[in-house]
């Protein structure tokens, strides 16, 4: 018997050692995940709000400006600036259709080296389009016209909704939103094949903005859909719209590849997507459409509608009048149905301006004394019960003739009806709590629940809906009992490494069946930390756009924490400041050592130098107006939509007086004052050559807060705005 220590006791002595350090790596890993989530979650709740809060000002800013058009003299200065987006059938016989957009008058030159068309399609031409596009050919623009005049053709015979089926030889491949990234097209074709009498597809809305390739993809599809109708089919999506294209980049690409006639090309696809079939369903359980459902959605309705009348979703369309004197007249559905249709008036301010008065009471105003004649509620209530029984219009400053309009207030009711079916079917988003709810954040459609889809394919006999509208980082989400599937097919959206792309191939059995890629060798080359961190880099960057373009509002929340004056506030006070402003529910405090690096010795922060060090200084731009400044650094891409608005002739180029009147406009539209001389300021420093006119691609690029395009902003124009400015306008009941 010895007195050492035996072998059991080294044992338990070594492995409560071992335990302790299995804890402690365990303890140190959790920590580790939870932050990177943490990251993870703020990164994706940037790029998500800013892109929202862009279509929000997007619905916000064509509303704001269907109102000048229905209340401003039609001689206006004005109304001239913004009429032509509103005339959606200045060409309405389809014969003269076809005159207009007659392609056998464009000559293709010998030297043309790209592919040629001839029709009927035939497979091989199709896929000899794939390639020309792989190697970064382009079409000739009578072939484009005569492929969208074929495809408009097609599309007038089709359905609202689609209705197809499987079989034990056919798998159907259903996409989500491509946004104009042609790779991810391409790569989808690669790994499951192109188009064909055995490998059907359903595309799902959202083929352009964004993308640079837009045009090209579209082109593609419409190939492939006259060559095998019966195997290729399309929904629409909210961006197959002429309005949402001139904000998210498709106007720009189609005038910039097409110089010549891109004006009529983009006229014919803003024939083509108003005849867009609106859903699909496949074997009479699966229902694809592009945004969701909402509690009233009704299939029956929406297989009636003329859907081909809703050239935009975002306006309800004109309905034709019989005046007393035997003449029609063109005008909006009376606004005042709103308060008739309950079921209705739940989105009513998110989704169309409240009237304003009758429109004879603004037949002759102008747009100096616009914002003041905007704070009249009381007059305008009364006015609005006034038009439930007439309407008048002025036809001279001397004598008023009053015009009684015939209206049937049953088909009003059946116009609003339709056009929210619609509207919720390509905006709506799901939620996880029951019910549904206005969509606030997209500024259109609805928020619904799963109680509603529930109810919903109850009603119709279905088993699952899916749909596509959000990007999701795995290119796909199951909600609502995995009854919602969320789809969508363009990677690398936020940038690159920010989410994958996905299609579903949907057999007899109606079990998805999904299939996940990257377009980008690059995210091959990173690590997952390493693409964590570039796209968490990307989002901070658009972020500090967001806090400088704020800046004003920063100091004035910064200077309640500093009541001495020394321009410094405790990092706490510096989180709490900046919630308080921009409003985006984000950790300030976890992300502060990425946002602030000028912290002084005690621990505090030097917001003056703060702003310094967020964003690139711009020469020559200390003499101008610096409210004028923040303002077209914060609303930077409403200000872009506008020009591209005035621009009418689609040249790039703008006069002095346009240019003038497009900031009035934005005034007006904020409701703040912007003077004649800050506006002559800026046109000056614009102007060096004095021509008298302004390059808006030139101006646009001089005011970029970085010095590079971010792949967020890339092809695109997002809104530097925030939930502050959008409540602004909603204060307001008249906007």
């Amino acid at each position: 018997m010895g007195c050492g220590v035996s072998k059991s006791d080294q044992f338990h002595k070594h492995s409560g050692k071992a335990i302790r350090a299995a804890v402690l790596i365990q303890r140190w890993y959790r920590q580790y995940v939870a932050r990177a989530e943490m990251r993870r979650r703020y990164t994706w709740h940037i790029f998500q709000s800013i892109e929202y809060s862009g279509e929000q000002a997007q619905i916000k800013l064509y509303n704001f400006l269907g109102y000048l058009m229905d209340n401003f003299t039609p001689a206006s200065n004005e109304r001239n600036l913004i009429s032509h987006i509103f005339r959606e059938n200045e060409v309405c016989r389809d014969a003269e259709w076809e005159r207009y957009f007659c392609y056998k008058n464009i000559e293709v030159p010998e030297i043309y080296s790209g592919p040629h068309l001839f029709f009927p399609l035939t497979v091989e031409q199709a896929v000899g389009l794939v390639e020309a596009f792989r190697n970064k050919k382009q079409l000739h623009s009578r072939y484009v016209l005569q492929l969208l005049a074929e495809t408009w053709k097609l599309f007038r015979m089709m359905p609202n909704i689609n209705r197809i089926s499987t079989c034990q030889s056919k798998e159907i491949t259903i996409c989500g939103d491509l946004h104009g990234q042609l790779e991810d097209l391409l790569l989808i074709f690669y790994k499951n094949g192109m188009p064909s009498l055995e490998k059907p597809y359903l595309f799902n809305g959202d083929f352009v903005d964004r993308g640079k390739d837009s045009i090209e993809i579209l082109i593609i599809l419409f190939a492939f859909l006259l060559v095998y109708p019966s195997e290729v089919y399309l929904n629409r999506g909210n961006h197959e719209d002429h309005i949402v294209n001139l904000r998210y980049g498709f106007t720009k690409e189609v005038l910039t590849k097409y110089k010549m006639h891109g004006k009529r090309i983009l006229k014919l696809l803003q024939k083509i997507f108003s005849w867009l079939p609106l859903a699909t369903v496949i074997d009479q359980k699966v229902l694809v459409l592009h945004g969701g459902i909402s509690d009233t959605t009704d299939l029956g309705v929406l297989t009636r509608v003329d859907r081909h009348n809703y050239v935009s979703a975002l306006r309800p369309p004109k309905k034709r009048h019989i005046i007393s004197t035997g003449t029609s007249i063109d005008s909006d559905v009376d606004e005042d149905v709103w308060g008739t249709n309950k079921s209705f008036q739940r989105r009513a301010s998110l989704i169309y301006p409240q009237p304003l008065g009758t429109r004879g009471s603004f037949h002759n105003r102008s747009l100096q004394d616009f914002s003041d004649r905007i704070r009249g509620k009381e007059e305008d209530d009364l006015e609005a019960r006034k038009r439930r029984q007439s309407v008048f219009i002025n036809r001279s400053t001397e004598k008023e003739t009053t015009l009684t309009v015939s209206t049937d207030s049953d088909s009003s009711d059946n116009i609003r009806d339709e056009w929210k079916q619609i509207l919720d079917l390509l905006w709506s988003d799901p939620m996880s709590q029951d019910g549904c709810v206005p969509n606030e954040v997209r500024g259109g459609g609805c928020y619904w629940g799963p109680d509603v889809t529930e109810d919903f394919l109850n009603r119709h006999n279905l088993q699952l809906i899916i749909r596509s509208h959000e990007c999701k980082q795995e290119g796909y989400e199951f909600c609502h009992n995995r009854k919602v599937l969320t789809l969508f097919s363009a990677s690398n959206y936020y940038d690159v490494g920010s989410n994958r792309g996905a299609y579903v191939k949907l057999g007899p059995d109606l079990v998805p069946y999904m299939i996940q890629y990257q377009a980008t060798s690059m995210t091959r080359e990173l690590t997952v930390r390493q693409s964590a961190g570039r796209t968490e880099r990307s989002a901070l960057k658009v972020l500090r756009e967001q806090l400088f373009a704020h800046k004003s509002d920063l100091i004035c929340a910064f200077k309640k924490y500093d009541s001495n004056n020394t321009g410094l506030v405790s990092l706490n006070d510096w989180a709490t400041a900046v919630e308080s402003v921009m409003h985006l529910g984000l950790p300030w405090r976890m992300m502060r050592g990425q946002l602030v690096t000028c912290k002084t010795s005690d621990g505090t922060v030097d917001f003056n130098e703060w702003f310094n060090e967020l964003a690139i200084k711009r020469p020559n731009t200390d003499h101008i107006d610096q409210s004028l400044l923040e303002t077209l650094y914060r609303h930077r891409s409403t200000l872009e939509t506008i020009f591209r608005i005035v621009d009418t002739d689609n040249s790039g180029f703008i006069t002095i007086e346009d240019f003038r009147q497009t900031w009035k406009l934005l005034s007006v539209y904020l409701k703040m004052e912007i003077t004649d001389e800050a506006i002559s300021d800026l046109s000056v420093t614009i102007d060096r050559n004095q021509d008298g006119s302004i390059d808006i691609d030139e101006f646009m690029e001089a005011f970029r807060l970085t010095d590079k395009k971010s792949r967020l902003e890339r092809g695109r124009s997002m809104f530097m705005g925030t939930a502050t400015d959008l409540t602004k306008l909603d204060e307001d009941p008249n906007i």
